[in-house]
C-alpha cells in the first residue's frame, strides 16, 4: 500500500538509536513510522558490537588453553575449527536478532518500511512509494567503514567490519590497515585463533586513548606475536598470486593472505538529500546542537550520523534525550563529559570523561592525577593479571573529571567512575565506599584513597595524632 503517511514521529534508521526512539514513542501511544533500508539492528547487531565480541570470546577461550602454565596446568595449542567459530558468531546474532526484528516492532504498533528514505522537503520524506510527512523526524542512519585513498585498494579484495564476519576461512596472514579500536580488537582475536597478524597504523595505535594506558594494551598485543607498525604509511596495495601485498612508503613490501581495512567511519548522510530539508552537514556528519536538533527544527539527528560519539551506548543515550526533550518537552542536553568508551582487547581499555591531556589543556596545573597498579590488588595477583592500571583525573576540589583503566574487565570496572562523573561526585565518595574482597573493583577505592595519602600521613597529621594519643581515653 502506498500513499501519504503523517505519523507523530518518523525515524530513519533501525539501528540502536532508531529502535530506542521507535520503542519509546510507540509505547507512549504515538503514531510511529520507522524506515530502514538494511537489516534491523543496524551495525551493532549485524556487523559491529555483537559479532566482534562473540569472536573475541572465542579467541579468549582459545588463548586460555595456552595460558595454564602459571597455574600448574600444562598449556596446549588449541585446535581451532574456524567454521564452527563463525557458526558461534552467527548463532549469537540470531539469538539477539528477535529483539530488533520487524515483527517485534510491528507488535509494538510501529509501522516499519523496509525502504531507503530521502528528503523531498523540510518535513517530508519519500520511502519507496510512500510519502511521509511529520513534525518530528529523527535521523538515525549510522555510519559505514571509511576506505582510505590508498592506490590499488579499490581493486583488491579486502574486508571491512561489514564483511569480515561472513568469512569462514581463517587467514594465514591477516594484514590490518588501521590501529584504532576495531583494528586492534580484530588483530588480537585473529592472532589468538591462529592467524599471523600485521597491523599497519599511520600514526599511533589507540591514539584517542590515554597514551600511558594504551601502551599497556599495545605491549600485550606485541607480546602475543602481533606485528604492530606505528608511524607506517601504505603507499599502495596490490593483488598477488597468494593474496595481497601492501607496499609501504619506504619501499618495504608485506605480503599476506587477507586484508582488513579498519581506518575509521563515515556518517551515512548523502542518500538522505539533507540539503532539500535545509539540514546543515559536513564530512563529520549532520550538524546538531546540544539537544541533538539540526538546522531544521523539525529534524533531530542521533547516533553515529551526527558525528558526535560513535558508540552504541551513546546512540541509546541520545535516543533517550530525544524522547525526554522532544516528546516530554523537558530539558535534555547532551553532556560530553559523561561519555565512556571501551576497547575489548585483553587487557581491555576503558575511559570516561577527560583524559590527562585534555584535563591539563582545560584546567592547567589545577588537576591531580591518581594511579593504582593492579599489581597491588590481591584478586589480580590470584589470577596472574597484574599488569593493569587505574588512572583518575581530579580537579583541585577533588571532583572526578575523568578516569581510565587498562586491565581485565576494564569495561565493567569503569562504570564506578562513570557514576562518579555523572553524579558530580567527589573522590571522597569513592574512597569511602566498601567493596567486597577480593575483587578487581577494589582498585577504584584504592586509587581514590591515594588522594588523601599525603595529607593523612603527613607531618601535621602525625603530630596531631601523637598529641591526641597523650590525652585520656574518652
Amino acid at each position: 500500500m502506498s500513499g501519504l503517511l503523517t505519523p507523530d514521529v518518523c525515524i530513519v534508521g533501525g539501528g540502536s538509536a532508531g529502535l530506542v526512539v521507535a520503542s519509546g514513542a510507540a509505547q507512549l501511544g504515538l503514531d510511529v513510522v520507522l524506515v530502514e533500508r538494511g537489516p534491523m539492528g543496524g551495525d551493532c547487531l549485524n556487523f559491529g558490537c555483537v559479532p566482534s565480541k562473540a569472536l573475541i570470546a572465542a579467541a579468549r577461550a582459545a588463548q586460555a588453553q595456552r595460558g595454564g602454565a602459571a597455574f600448574g596446568i600444562a598449556p596446549v595449542e588449541p585446535t581451532v575449527d574456524f567454521g564452527k567459530v563463525m557458526d558461534h558468531v552467527a548463532g549469537v546474532i540470531a539469538t539477539i536478532a528477535p529483539n530488533d526484528s520487524v515483527e517485534l516492532f510491528e507488535a509494538l504498533g510501529v509501522r516499519v518500511l523496509q525502504e531507503e528514505a530521502r528528503f523531498t522537503g523540510r518535513n517530508e520524506l519519500l520511502a519507496g512509494s510512500h510519502r511521509i510527512r511529520s513534525k518530528r523526524i529523527v535521523l538515525a542512519t549510522g555510519s559505514r567503514p571509511a576506505l582510505p585513498p590508498v592506490p590499488g585498494l579499490a581493486e583488491v579484495p579486502h574486508f571491512t567490519n561489514e564483511t569480515i564476519f561472513a568469512n569462514r576461512t581463517l587467514p594465514s596472514h591477516l594484514m590490518v590497515l588501521g590501529g584504532g579500536p576495531i583494528g586492534v580488537e580484530m588483530a588480537q582475536a585473529f592472532r589468538r585463533l591462529g592467524a599471523r597478524v600485521t597491523v599497519l597504523e599511520a600514526a599511533t595505535c589507540l591514539a584517542k586513548d590515554d597514551p600511558e594506558l594504551a601502551a599497556i594494551v599495545v605491549a600485550r598485543l606485541r607480546a602475543e606475536g602481533i606485528d604492530i607498525r606505528e608511524g607506517t604509511r601504505v603507499a599502495s596495495v596490490e593483488r598477488t598470486a597468494g593474496g595481497i601485498a601492501t607496499v609501504l612508503e619506504g619501499g618495504e613490501r608485506i605480503e599476506g593472505s587477507h586484508l582488513l581495512v579498519a581506518a575509521g567511519r563515515i556518517p551515512n548522510v548523502e542518500t538522505l538529500d539533507p540539503d532539500k530539508a535545509g539540514i546543515a552537514h559536513d564530512r563529520h556528519g549532520i550538524t546538531v546542537d546540544d539537544s541533538l536538533r539540526t538546522s531544521n527544527r523539525n529534524v533531530w539527528a542521533i547516533g553515529d550520523c551526527n558525528g558526535r560519539h560513535a558508540f552504541t551506548h551513546m546512540a541509546g543515550h541520545e535516543a533517550s534525550l530525544f524522547i525526554r526533550g522532544a516528546l516530554f518537552r523537558a530539558p535534555a542536553k547532551l553532556d560530553p563529559g559523561i561519555v565512556p568508551w571501551a576497547t575489548y582487547t585483553d587487557p581491555e581499555l576503558a575511559q570516561v570523561g577527560l583524559g590527562e591531556r585534555e584535563a591539563r589543556a582545560k584546567h592547567g596545573d589545577g588537576i591531580r592525577v591518581l594511579r593504582w597498579k593492579f599489581s597491588e590488588n590481591d584478586r589480580a595477583q590470584t589470577e596472574h593479571e597484574t599488569g593493569g592500571l587505574v588512572k583518575a583525573i581530579l580537579d583541585r576540589r577533588g571532583r572526578v573529571l575523568g578516569a581510565g583503566i587498562a586491565a581485565p574487565q576494564a569495561g565493567e570496572l569503569i562504570q564506578t567512575w562513570c557514576l562518579a562523573i555523572a553524579g558530580g561526585l567527589k573522590v571522597s565518595t569513592l574512597a569511602g565506599f566498601v567493596p567486597p574482597y577480593p575483587t578487581l573493583g577494589e582498585t577504584a577505592k584504592r586509587a581514590a584513597g591515594g588522594y588523601y595519602t599525603e595529607t593523612l600521613f603527613g607531618p601535621r597529621t602525625r603530630g596531631l595524632v601523637r598529641f591526641l594519643a597523650r590525652l585520656p581515653v574518652w
